[in-house]
């Protein structure tokens, strides 16, 4: 199994909204990708809690059967089209993967 983490800091403001907004954007996007390719076992997307301390603004953790199953997420239409909203509004990004 891969485990696929990704984190977001969002710009203050983008495409006309506020890094609030577009947090929430973001997540029900990501949400949106939970069942379009077979081998995704779990997808939990997270917004950073207010008042707490936090570096970014949105996490993605997600579980893949296995190798083939993460490649055919990373290039699926519907995350192709998540990755384009996300080049607008994110101001950094970090990513790993690793075997569960």
């Amino acid at each position: 199994m891969i485990r696929h983490i990704v984190m977001w800091k969002l710009k203050e403001t983008a495409e006309g909204a506020t890094r609030a907004e577009n947090a929430r954007k973001l997540k029900e996007k990501l949400e949106g990708c939970r069942d379009i390719v077979p081998g995704i076992l779990q997808l939990d997307v997270g917004i950073a809690a207010p008042g707490l301390e936090s570096t970014y603004d949105v996490v993605l953790v997600s579980d893949f059967a296995d190798k083939a199953a993460l490649d055919a997420y990373q290039v699926h239409p519907t995350h192709e089209a998540l990755k384009a909203f996300v080049g607008k509004v994110r101001e950094t990004r970090e990513c790993v993967d690793y075997e569960v």
